[in-house]
């Protein structure tokens, strides 16, 4: 019985983070935030430069609402907007970390094989 429920417990943890993080540009965001952060809005849609304006908009937001990133704004003319990684961000980056390791040993041939 005890079995069962850890296995239960650890889908529901699994689950939970997936919510908190949202969709699939929530992991190349927050690693482009861990390697050159802050960064602006137009920094991060060029550096992912598959992603649409809205989906950027919308990722960020979503990120900001989940406490994982901080946007800083900055009185300026024009205002300046920059995104960081919060406390709770930061603790993501083992995760990270290991995505890289794990897409380094077996993502190698990934591109050619998707055209």
């Amino acid at each position: 019985m005890e079995i069962k429920l850890e296995q239960e417990q650890c889908f529901l943890s699994i689950q939970q983070a997936l919510r908190l993080l949202g969709g699939k540009w929530s992991f190349l965001v927050l690693g482009q935030l861990f390697c050159h952060q802050p960064q602006r809005f137009n920094q991060l849609r060029r550096s992912l430069d598959n992603i649409s304006t809205k989906s950027l908009t919308d990722t960020l937001r979503h990120l900001e609402k989940s406490g994982v990133i901080h946007r800083n704004v900055i009185p300026t003319v024009p205002v300046t907007v920059e995104y960081s990684l919060t406390d709770k961000g930061r603790a993501f980056r083992d995760v990270i970390v290991e995505m890289r390791k794990w897409g380094e040993a077996w993502g190698n041939g990934i591109q050619e094989k998707m055209h």
